[in-house]
Order: C-alpha cells, then structure tokens, then sequence
C-alpha cells in the first residue's frame, strides 16, 4: 500500500490492537499511510500489524502504557525511528465501566480518568508539537457521546470523555492556523468487547436476557443498533486528510443519524 490520500503519511494509533483502535488502524493503512499500532498487550498489536503487513503497508506494534509518561516519551521515539516522522495520531486507547455513583470507587474513578483523558493529554502532548513545527497534523481523539450528553450509570467515564471533548476544543485553538487539526470522535454504542462488558454488567444487575440489556443500552443514546468499528474508524479517516484541513476543535457525534461535517 503505497498509494492512496495518506501516502508518505505516518500515524500512530493508540489501543490498536482489538476494536475501534483496529479498525482505525486498518483504515488509515488502506489510505497509504505507514502505522504504528501501539496498545499494552504485545499480542494483539503484533496480531494486527502483521494482517497490515500481509495486505502491503508498513506498520509496526509498538507496546505503551498510555497512562505511563515515560511509556509514552518511548513510543514517540520509537515511533518517530519507524516512520520517520508523525503526520496523524489517534487517541484511541480508552477503558469504560458502568455503575450506579454510589458504588463507583475512587480507584475506579482514578483509572477512568488515567486512560481516558491523561493518556489523550500524554499522547497529544508527545506527537503535537512536532506536526506545529512541520505545518501540517492530524489528532483525533475518541471520546464518547456520553462526552457530549452525559447517561445513566456512567458518571466516571461520562466525566472523563467530557473531559477529553473540553482538550481537545482547547488544544484546537492553540494551534489553529497552524497547519494541524484536533477534533474528537464522539460515536455512541459500538460492537466491541467493552460493550460487550456493559451489556453483562446490566444483565448483572437486572436479571434482564443479553438482547433486553442490549435494548436497553441503545435506548440511552437512540440508537437502534451497535456501530460497527469501521463505520467509526471510516469517520475518524474523513479527519486525517489533505481536505480536511478546515475542520478544527469539533467534538463529532457518530450514530444515532449523526452526521460527520
């Protein structure tokens, strides 16, 4: 894959190895641009760089904790040695929960936090300034409709995807004129094992079948299916290119009949 819009394009996602991170990563190979696909697990990230490879791009797997300052200084460098230089990152490393606030503990409030918005700040923080310095960059992040509307149940990470939406509308005006864009993905329910734990966890607390639970998570945000991860990772790739230039600081609701601009 040497050709396409992202040609000569590097990008490093984050939580590439399984769920909307790959399929981000999958689309943005099939755009021409060389990808570092980075998570925790080695498994998984090696999993899906090599199906990349097979199908003709570069990609590398490159292990980082996002929430670790060091882990992520090393995944730049190591990044920037593999692509020689980083045109797009995508924040897609994330972790969800759900419970009632009065059984949501302060650990488990700390992490939502900790992998949702540090690891973003982290990751932006390491790629950004260089992409300023070039004159040209891409950052998405992933952040959630429950970002933009708040829901049931989801007070820790509702509160850490909004806190994503507010950094990334704030890093956007630091660098607009710039070359460089940052704008957050807000998709709604998507068909992923982090769904997948939500549904058991309702199905946990009220005895409901996995198909009523489904039903009754997708009416918290209107939806009447689960996305795909590619629908997601095809509106994230409509961010990264050459045309895309004008869209800067947007928090971008997906599903539910929500358009992209």
């Amino acid at each position: 894959m040497t050709t396409g819009s992202l040609a000569k394009r590097g990008a490093v996602v984050t939580g590439g190895g399984r769920g909307i991170g790959a399929a981000i990563a999958r689309a943005l190979a099939g755009a021409g641009a060389g990808v570092v696909v980075a998570a925790r697990t080695l498994e998984e990230i090696e999993r899906v760089a090599n199906d990349l490879r097979q199908g003709g791009a570069k990609a590398w797997a490159l292990v980082c904790d996002t929430t670790d300052e060091g882990s992520v200084q090393s995944l730049g460098g190591a990044a920037r040695d593999r692509l020689g230089r980083v045109d797009i990152l995508v924040n897609s490393a994330g972790v969800g929960a759900s419970a009632p606030l009065k059984k949501i503990t302060l650990a488990e409030w700390n992490r939502m936090l900790a992998v949702n918005a540090t690891g973003t700040f982290l990751c932006t923080r390491e790629f950004l300034p260089a992409m300023v310095d070039h004159g040209w960059g891409r950052v998405v992040n992933l952040a959630s409709r429950a970002g933009l509307e708040g829901g049931k149940y989801v007070a820790h990470y509702s509160a850490a995807k909004h806190a994503v939406v507010g950094f990334t509308r704030s890093v956007a005006v630091e660098v607009a004129g710039s070359g460089v864009t940052v704008n957050a993905m807000c998709p709604g329910y998507v068909d992923t094992p982090m769904t997948d734990s939500t549904i058991a966890n309702v199905q946990s607390r009220t005895g409901l079948t996995r198909e009523q639970a489904l039903a009754a998570v997708l009416a918290t945000t209107g939806q009447e299916r689960l996305l795909t991860p590619d629908e997601v990772a095809e509106a994230v790739l409509s961010l990264c290119g050459e045309d895309a230039g004008g869209v800067n600081g947007q928090a971008i609701p997906v599903g539910a009949g929500a358009q992209v601009p």
